[in-house]
């Protein structure tokens, strides 16, 4: 597993490589960067900063990794950013370091892909087998679950969370949090209901289905205030995403969890 280095790459001396990394034309890869074994630049891909690509990571022409994040508090700090294993990243995307008004780090889980243009700002962390489209936009110190899927030319504000294995729909503007395993579509996003097809190749039997599909109706459907039923749902949960559903909402939230419902049937 040899190294390849385009002779019109530009590696600092001190970069760290593994074993069988392949960095093509015009590609600069800077002091503090780590490529793991496997890591893939494939063609004018600029690397900075204290940044580690983890085993099989690949970049496409013209994608940024690193660079400093679009935020005037910024004064050159060594923060870092981290590319799980595996992880695809397309064309012309933007994905910039962290900051030490944030946790200092931006992270993106392993078996992502994020396709062309996408932009992940200063913060953000990204859970393992996340989907986003073309031309999203996440602002700073937005958390996607695992096995989030985010459509195209879709934006999600600053601070925002969007639960495991939820679905935003293309075109969609994302101002609270998204509850796990929901489906939500709208220029301000509306919910839509469960994704049922995520939860049926998670492996949920029809029985199971009916009853996380019944919690999310009470908790966003039912009579009387929201919190009251989010209080006796959690008295009673037993079943593992329903409790997946309640803790999210549990955990304290910037925005606040989206609760319009839209007249859509499931």
């Amino acid at each position: 597993m040899l190294t390849q280095i385009h002779p019109s790459a530009i590696v600092d001396s001190d970069a760290k490589l593994g074993l069988g990394v392949k960095i093509g034309p015009f590609c600069t890869v800077g002091p503090h960067v780590v490529l793991e074994n496997g890591v893939e630049l494939v063609s004018h891909v600029a690397v900075d900063g204290h940044t580690i690509l983890r085993e099989g990571v690949k970049i496409f022409p013209f994608s940024t990794i690193g660079l400093p994040p679009q935020d005037l508090k910024y004064k050159g700090e060594e923060t870092e950013t981290v590319i799980g294993a595996r992880t695809q990243i397309r064309e012309h995307a933007s994905i910039h370091r962290g900051t030490v008004t944030g946790a200092g780090i931006t992270r993106i889980g392993a078996d992502c892909l994020l396709m062309a243009t996408v932009h992940v700002a200063h913060d953000c962390v990204l859970g393992d087998g996340v989907l986003i489209s073309n031309n999203v936009a996440l602002g700073g110190h937005v958390e996607l679950g695992d096995r989030a899927i985010i459509g195209g030319n879709a934006a999600v504000l600053q601070f925002v969370r969007v639960g495991a294995g939820a679905m935003v729909g293309g075109l969609t503007g994302v101002t609270r949090d998204v509850i796990p395993y929901a489906r939500v579509f709208g220029t301000r996003a509306e919910l839509l209901g469960l994704n049922l097809i995520g939860l049926k190749r998670r492996g949920l039997e029809k029985a199971q289905l009916h009853a996380v599909n019944n919690a999310y109706k009470f908790l966003f459907c039912g009579p009387g205030v929201f919190a009251d039923r989010v209080a006796e749902l959690t008295a009673q949960a037993e079943d593992a995403y329903v409790k997946d559903m309640l803790a999210f909402i549990a955990t304290p939230s910037r925005h606040g969890i989206l609760t319009n419902v839209s007249g859509e049937e499931e």
